[in-house]
């Protein structure tokens, strides 16, 4: 659950919405300047391949489906845990991923490759100093993970490894597909691990405090200024910074414009709960009468 708290409220967007969002961005994504996923190198199914994209995209916190229909909750506020709080206990986090990367494996291995690949890199900025900065999630522009990441690191090592696994039987699922087989190729796959991680950090931009904005503290909710490093354009040799700058009425202009309409509206679903209204028992029922608030942000080309 992603929680930020302003003016006597707190505003929540469950992991599978804020998931959605990032998924609606991919399937925006591209225009004459932004290859499209599937663009990038010459593939004869290039369609089934930016579909395949896009659902990864959307679906890449899927492992948190089962905590989001019966949250662990504060004893603070009685609301479901924020995820930075969550995120405390490191095994469940990795059961999460247990659940989430070979959720789509049997129907859709290159999805759930893309998953794993998300996942084994926000464990590689946690315990790889050296891993290179075009692999760090937007969450760590500024600086290394901190309590995002928390746990000893022998345990996100030995957990990295048996991501490592995983990988080796997809990918070798899919080269052996001939329908697929580029698709597991550098020139593709790296660009489109990198999507996941920048549109992930959009959507988490607009839907919670937690990426760094460029000064200041983060006060989120589309409200930061934010500089997105190393997205790729055209192809991997080819990455830009991709400056978010708010101007009010949750408008931002983004500078170069990767998507393929502007302005773009985007709907985040939040539930607002006034601190003065606490939850009422039992919760899942409570919760279940909260009806979301599309928040609509609009983005816009310079």
């Amino acid at each position: 659950m992603l929680k930020t708290h302003r003016n006597g409220e707190t505003w929540l967007v469950s992991q599978p919405d804020h998931g959605a969002v990032a998924g609606f961005l991919a399937a925006h994504w591209g225009n004459d300047e932004f290859a499209v996923q599937g663009g990038m190198s010459r593939h004869g199914n290039s369609e089934r391949l930016h579909a395949e994209t896009v659902l990864a995209i959307a679906e890449h916190d899927n492992g948190w489906w089962e905590w989001e229909a019966t949250p662990d909750r504060s004893d603070v506020d009685g609301l479901p845990l924020d995820l930075k709080d969550a995120l405390k206990n490191q095994q469940d986090g990795m059961d999460r991923w247990r659940l989430g990367i070979p959720r789509f494996s049997e129907h859709h291995p290159y999805v759930s490759l893309l998953i794993s690949y998300h996942a084994h890199l926000l464990y590689s900025a946690a315990t790889d100093p050296g891993l290179e900065p075009e692999r760090l999630h937007p969450l760590f522009w500024k600086g290394r993970p901190g309590g995002l990441m928390a746990g000893p690191r022998e345990h996100a090592l030995a957990f990295m490894a048996e991501v490592e696994g995983q990988q080796a039987e997809l990918l070798a699922r899919l080269r052996s597909d001939p329908a697929t087989k580029t698709w597991v190729e550098p020139e593709t796959l790296k660009p489109a691990a990198r999507l996941l991680q920048v549109l992930d950090g959009m959507s988490l931009a607009l839907s919670s405090p937690l990426v760094p904005a460029v000064s200041g503290v983060s006060v989120g909710l589309g409200e930061d200024s934010i500089d997105f490093l190393d997205v790729p354009r055209r192809s991997w040799q080819d990455r830009v910074t991709i400056q978010v700058r708010p101007i009010g009425e949750r408008r931002l202009v983004l500078d170069p414009y990767p998507f393929g309409e502007s302005p773009l509206h985007v709907n985040v679903p939040v539930r607002i709960v006034k601190d003065e209204q606490p939850p009422t028992s039992p919760f899942e029922v409570w919760w279940r009468t909260q009806q979301p608030e599309l928040v609509q942000f609009e983005l816009l080309a310079p």
